[in-house]
């Protein structure tokens, strides 16, 4: 039987990943997350994802700005122009943490299963 104070710690974890999931739910946000990265350490603008994508502007911005407000990407302003950089080491973390304590929690170690 599972402790009752681990599955709610579990089911805590899971409300706090929620807006990460929601995030990553998205194949125009998995995209752009793949661009942004392949660009890195330079980061892209607006206009360098628009002609990558089938999207328009302001679809990329909306995009973008979910992602930046669940911390995967951040900006920087050179000039006039607003670049994109990942920021993905906080929510793999939590998503890393979720992760090891579904296994540690909810998944038997092998040798105590039974065959």
């Amino acid at each position: 039987m599972i402790d009752s104070k681990e599955i709610l710690r579990l089911n805590t974890m899971f409300k706090g990943c929620a807006k990460i999931f929601i995030a990553l739910g998205d194949e125009n946000r998995q995209k752009l997350i793949t661009d942004i990265g392949a660009e890195e350490p330079n980061g892209i603008n607006v206009s360098a994802l628009a002609t990558k994508s089938h999207l328009s502007r302001p679809a990329i911005s909306h995009h973008l700005k979910v992602l930046r407000d669940c911390g995967f990407v951040r900006t920087q302003k050179v000039g006039t122009q607003i670049f994109y950089h990942l920021s993905l080491s906080e929510n793999v973390n939590q998503l890393y943490d979720l992760l090891s304590h579904i296994q540690n929690v909810l998944l038997l170690p092998i040798s105590t299963q039974k065959n």
